[in-house]
């Protein structure tokens, strides 16, 4: 394991084969790069890498909440809405690391009303990337997201074709003219996207560069947003439940049920 430092990143660099990842812990433990045979994936520069979405994914509509009989408000980020959780604000500890693992945490803190534990682990091999996420307590209950936003580039330069985006949805989420899933479930509609799609068999969403490389993007959870509305990059994010989730489909953090999730990328040259 280096340590590596660039303009947009400066963080821990794994490696295997001909791929090379790297986390930037102080940057909220987001992916910065990933760069296979020296081609780099992920966007740089504003808006870049894969960064984890924690202890909410998406939208939370008005930035509030409820637990129980109580309601919760969230600083509003992206009005009128909460987004993206306040992992990706942070900076985390690392807690392990080698040639091509590492593991890291941050300690929930205000904004977020609950005490917990975020752990992130990342594993690399010559041929794909895991990712996993837990979100731990020792307290209160309360309910909770996790998942990634990476912003996969859309060209990955040298004159070659732009990424194509191929998935079978069981159903995708109405998205309502505040951005919000209205709660009914329609069948999928043709791109462009930022939506969320539902997979009960697992995630499962491919990315091909004609005649460069094939990624595909997979996942136990059945949630995922598509965003490829930008003309640099293309979004596929796994996520434990909808947009708005914390009031749609509350998933609960107990002392005894931590909400545990992981994603893998895989990836083969076509060339």
């Amino acid at each position: 394991m280096t340590t590596e430092e660039t303009p947009e990143t400066k963080g821990v660099r794994l490696t295997a084969g001909d791929a090379e990842l790297t986390v930037s812990p102080e940057n909220g433990c987001r992916i910065g790069s990933l760069r296979i045979g020296g081609t780099e994936l992920l966007r740089q520069g504003p808006r870049f890498g894969a960064f984890p979405m924690v202890p909410w994914c998406g939208r939370t509509g008005l930035g509030r909440f409820r637990n129980g009989g109580q309601t919760h408000q969230l600083p509003i980020n992206s009005p009128p809405h909460a987004i993206h959780g306040t992992g990706r604000n942070v900076a985390w500890s690392q807690v392990r690391s080698g040639q091509s693992s590492a593991a890291f945490t941050y300690d929930l803190a205000d904004p977020w009303p609950y005490e917990g534990r975020v752990t992130q682990t990342f594993e690399l091999s010559p041929d794909s990337a895991t990712v996993t996420m837990s979100v731990e307590t020792e307290g209160d209950s309360f309910p909770a997201q996790a998942g990634w936003h990476p912003w996969f580039l859309r060209n990955l330069g040298d004159g070659g074709a732009d990424a194509e985006i191929a998935f079978d949805a069981a159903w995708q989420e109405e998205r309502g003219e505040d951005h919000l899933p209205t709660g009914r479930r329609i069948a999928p509609k043709p791109g462009p996207w930022d939506d969320c799609f539902g997979m009960p068999q697992g995630v499962d969403v491919t990315l091909t560069w004609p005649g460069r490389l094939e990624l595909k993007v997979t996942s136990r959870t059945e949630w995922v947003v598509v965003y490829d509305e930008q003309a640099e990059a293309v979004c596929v994010e796994p996520q434990s439940g909808p947009p708005n989730g914390l009031n749609l489909l509350p998933r609960l953090v107990t002392p005894i049920d931590p909400l545990e999730l992981s994603m893998t990328w895989s990836w083969r040259t076509l060339a």
